[in-house]
């Protein structure tokens, strides 16, 4: 493998949204460069992320058009305008995030090519819930979409020389629906910015009504498989405590999780604070004394380790990722997926017994932008060898 490599990294979603497939790509693109690597980034977009882009001579922006429920992701409108733009870059790898639009041309250019591609498994797009909710009303449709969604991650993936998988729960069940050479590398969080140290006394200040309560933190896109109803439940439970509930983001639950906190009569308890500014994010994770994240959804879970690395226990659902990341009784605890009591013990017990709680920073630190990228690439190594003995 050349010292330096000349990367192409390809993506259905990337600025203005701030989700985990753009942190993951924003961190290990940084610090690849910083290693002394290329990395040119092929994102559909709009003219917000051009602005956004704008000066990064490495950043290819693709027209696309966004799904009206999921507007992080673009389709791009001409995605073979990508693959023209590499001619004289040389490119050694590509590594598709996403396995639609921008993904599919990524393997295109790496077959004309032949050059080795990675292919990422970010979010659980085969979701039966999440197709429902996010792509037609029609109900034929979704029934085609469901039924052929493993298909085509089978087909997309099997297209790759090698496939990536963010946890070891994620690689196992890719491994089960038939897809192979799967490596597990754990998305990155950036222990520098989210940190013990951060204070989060202004924030605390602002969002609370009583600065003497108990934080219990939620951030994250509102949608039905975030399970916040959940949450919400769980605040109801706890509704006689000395426990505030603050609730960041944005998604299309969002009316559906207001009204349920007003029917439940719970506005003085739970707080929505709107879409975070990423600048904010460690003040929010520092203002608060527990995280919680009661989805089901999580391929990781990147805000669950940002929290632990700014200091905070976590209490989240015992599932996926999620279940690898917390230790009970070390890092924060576990609840059953879906109890809400569950979840509200598992939050009382977590402030009643705060000191206990010490292995958060360790754990967050082993998935330090350092260590993921060491691991990044040695699948590229691996796969960049692999290729070439095959030619």
């Amino acid at each position: 493998m050349p010292e330096s490599l000349n990367i192409a990294f390809y993506t259905d979603t990337f600025l203005p949204a701030v989700d985990g497939v753009v942190t993951s790509i924003i961190n290990f693109r940084e610090e690849l460069r910083r290693r002394g690597h290329t990395v040119y980034l092929f994102a559909s977009g709009d003219s917000r992320t051009k602005a956004m882009t704008k000066g990064d001579r490495d950043v290819f922006v693709v027209r696309g058009t966004k799904f009206k429920k999921y507007p992080q992701y673009n389709l791009a409108l001409f995605p073979f305008i990508s693959p023209l733009k590499t001619r004289n870059l040389e490119i050694d790898i590509t590594h598709a995030h996403t396995p639609f639009t921008m993904g599919a041309y990524s393997i295109i250019y790496s077959r004309l090519n032949r050059i080795p591609a990675v292919g990422s498994f970010h979010t659980l797009f085969t979701n039966k819930s999440v197709i429902k909710e996010y792509t037609t009303r029609n109900r034929m449709v979704t029934k085609v979409i469901q039924k052929y969604s493993w298909p085509y991650a089978k087909f997309f993936y099997g297209k790759c020389d090698s496939v990536i998988a963010p946890s070891d729960s994620i690689r196992d069940l890719l491994m089960k629906k038939g897809i192979s050479n799967v490596s597990m590398v754990p998305n990155s969080v950036d222990t520098k910015r989210f940190n013990p140290k951060v204070s989060g006394a202004k924030i605390r200040s602002r969002v609370m009504r009583n600065e003497r309560n108990k934080l219990v933190l939620y951030a994250g896109r509102l949608s039905k498989e975030k399970k916040l109803d959940v949450l919400i439940k769980a605040a109801r439970t706890l509704k006689n405590s000395d426990i505030e509930f603050i609730i960041g983001g944005t998604g299309p639950a969002e009316s559906y999780y207001r009204n349920l906190v007003a029917r439940y009569r719970l506005q003085s308890k739970v707080r929505f604070v709107g879409f975070i500014d990423p600048e904010l994010l460690p003040g929010f994770y520092a203002a608060a004394d527990v995280f919680c994240i009661p989805s089901t959804f999580e391929t990781q879970g990147i805000v669950s380790l940002e929290a632990m690395a700014t200091g905070k226990p976590v209490v989240g659902a015992d599932y996926l990722a999620l279940g690898e990341i917390i230790r009970n009784g070390r890092n924060g605890e576990k609840f059953r997926p879906g109890d809400s009591r569950a979840c509200a013990a598992k939050i009382s017990k977590v402030i009643n017994n705060m000191s206990s709680y010490k292995d958060m920073l360790e754990t967050a630190r082993s998935y330090s932008i350092e260590r993921t990228t060491d691991q990044l690439l040695d699948v590229y190594k691996e796969t960049i060898e692999k290729h070439g003995e095959s030619l």
